[in-house]
């Protein structure tokens, strides 16, 4: 938050902070520091979940223009001037920079060198950190309050991926450039520092991009039904490999597959490995070696798949199984 409040924007009038209810000592450390800075002001979001704090803030704002910056992350000191130059400059709805990531551990740098695969990707746009242009979704985001007023704010259907929801929106009604990614907007994002963490969180990824898919059966991208296709799909090539008495080799496909990963990540790890240390790396111990690096990349690509599958075969038995509305 020192960095938004030292930003050499002129015109910044006010830093909204939201909290579901932390026990880490948020609550007192920012309204000590609204105490210094009348700019700051402290918002509660006793619903705890993200989209309801940003529609508050939104209600809240008293600015002509909204920047979302998120916990977890690290900011470059001009990320909000650079913010405000691309967005004025495009005119688009919604102007943001690419998903960068840091780590300061071991799975965390997994996560951080996996995104960098198309195996843990996808082929975002908004993960490439040197794409420029137009794209279905971005990391944060640049906004005018007005517009997330006309469009209703964020969905609180979707307890996740309301971001790619709320751009998916504004594609619809704006157009395919209404967002925008510039690599001049610089930001850095924590990953989950456990693999239990990271499969919690993928799994409501894919919880949340069922929903998407419902609600934009046309304009959503085909990357979020991968995860979910290609394992059913491989999950059914199996079993008729079982049970037909002809052998479809799916063992041999699966040691093919594994050779891929292995080869994918290894792929990754070399092409980045001297990057990582330099920019990903936030440590205090020296960066993992290569081995680790490789092992642990391959282990978060495994780990996002899976579990983006669950949450997706979880959501779509509450939909059509249980007639469970929303999440």
């Amino acid at each position: 938050m020192s960095g938004f409040q030292s930003t050499e924007y002129p015109n910044l009038i006010e830093i909204l902070v939201a909290d579901g209810g932390s026990t880490d000592r948020t609550q007192e450390i920012v309204n000590k520091m609204s105490e210094g800075d009348s700019r700051i002001k402290l918002m509660q979001n006793p619903e705890k979940y993200q989209s309801f704090a940003l529609n508050r803030m939104i209600e809240e704002a008293k600015g002509d223009i909204f920047v979302r910056a998120d916990g977890h992350c690290l900011y470059q000191e001009d990320y909000l001037e650079k913010n405000i130059k691309v967005f004025l400059t495009t005119k688009s709805k919604n102007v943001g920079g690419s998903q960068r990531y840091v780590a300061s551990n071991r799975a965390q740098a997994g996560t951080t060198l996996a995104v960098k695969s198309f195996l843990g990707n996808g082929g975002a746009k908004y993960m490439n950190e040197n794409y420029t242009g137009y794209a279905d979704t971005v990391f944060l985001g640049c906004f005018w309050t007005k517009d997330l007023r006309q469009i209703g704010g964020f969905s609180t259907k979707n307890i996740t991926n309301q971001d790619s929801e709320l751009n998916l929106r504004f594609i619809e009604k704006y157009g395919e450039e209404s967002i925008y990614i510039s690599p001049e907007i610089k930001s850095w994002y924590y990953p989950r520092s456990t693999y239990l963490g990271l499969f919690k969180q993928y799994f409501r990824y894919g919880r949340g991009r069922l929903l998407t898919k419902l609600l934009h059966p046309k304009s959503s991208p085909i990357r979020g039904l991968i995860p979910f296709m290609f394992i059913c799909g491989l999950m059914i090539y199996g079993l008729l490999d079982f049970f037909l008495e002809q052998d479809l080799y799916f063992f041999i496909f699966l040691l093919f597959l594994i050779v891929v990963l292995l080869g994918e990540s290894m792929r990754v790890v070399t092409k980045h490995k001297d990057n990582f240390i330099e920019e990903n790396w936030t440590g205090e111990s020296p960066s993992p070696g290569l081995l680790s690096l490789w092992l642990h990349s391959m282990g978060s690509i495994l780990v996002m798949q899976v579990g983006h599958f669950s949450g997706f075969l979880y959501q779509l038995i509450r939909k059509f199984l249980f007639r469970v509305k929303g999440w």
